[in-house]
């Protein structure tokens, strides 16, 4: 006899209710973590080079932690993404390198967490307590999207995903900028606003006024606790 797979209630996000056609479950719903990594959550990595503040990106590593082991418990898939350059910078381009020159934290050059923003460095690795397990894809991507460049697209749409709720960093600039081409391609999308972080918490305020505008533009902002609860 087969069995069929746990199906949850909506979460009260804003500004409907997530997904907006009812239910979900493990086997079309997918937690995506943007760029839980040293550089950026490390107060030596490369995000700290440039002078921005890590500290907020380092709040939210622990309710990260506590949904993503609920997310796991309830059978959910968990996509990891990275954010870094091959070792030869050959997929670097020349501006996105004199930006971060012009911060003295120029990508590919030595700081306190190994080669920055390097593919095998220390500060390229995910944040131990958000270790992925075996079996859980991490994505490796040389931009600020997590669709640009990768396969992330297809192994979501192997998977039968067609609901994705995210968390990470930074809110306004990795992570919208994932959820916005994840929204052009039809996912169903939900932010979880205490699980995201920018250097500036100005901007990751506005980032979830701007992700609700046009009655969910983009998707849906909830909070950790509805999402745990539901799937508890």
């Amino acid at each position: 006899m087969t069995t069929r797979p746990c199906t949850f209630p909506q979460i009260a996000s804003r500004p409907y209710n997530w997904p907006f056609d009812g239910q979900f479950s493990p086997n079309d719903t997918a937690l995506i973590i943007i760029d839980m990594q040293i550089d950026f959550c490390g107060q030596d990595g490369w995000c700290a080079q440039c002078q921005g503040d890590p500290m907020p990106m380092a709040a939210v590593i622990e309710p990260t932690r506590r949904l993503l082991e609920a997310m796991r418990a309830a059978g959910f898939w968990v996509v990891h993404t990275r954010e870094g350059h091959r070792e030869d910078l050959s997929d670097l381009a020349e501006n996105k390198r004199w930006r971060s020159a012009r911060f003295n934290a120029e990508i590919g050059t030595l700081g306190p967490c190994g080669r920055m923003l390097t593919r095998g460095a220390p500060g390229w690795e995910i944040v131990p307590e958000l270790t992925p397990l075996e079996g859980e894809p991490v994505v490796d991507k040389p931009g600020k999207g997590s669709f640009y460049a990768t396969d992330l697209e297809h192994i979501l749409r192997t998977r039968g995903i067609r609901n994705l709720i995210f968390a990470g960093v930074t809110t306004d600039c990795c992570v919208h900028t994932t959820m916005r081409d994840a929204n052009d391609r039809g996912f169903e999308c939900m932010l979880i606003e205490d699980c995201c972080a920018a250097t500036l918490p100005h901007n990751h305020a506005s980032i979830m006024s701007f992700t609700q505008m046009g009655h969910g533009i983009f998707g849906t902002v909830a909070h950790s606790d509805a999402l745990i609860a539901a799937i508890s």
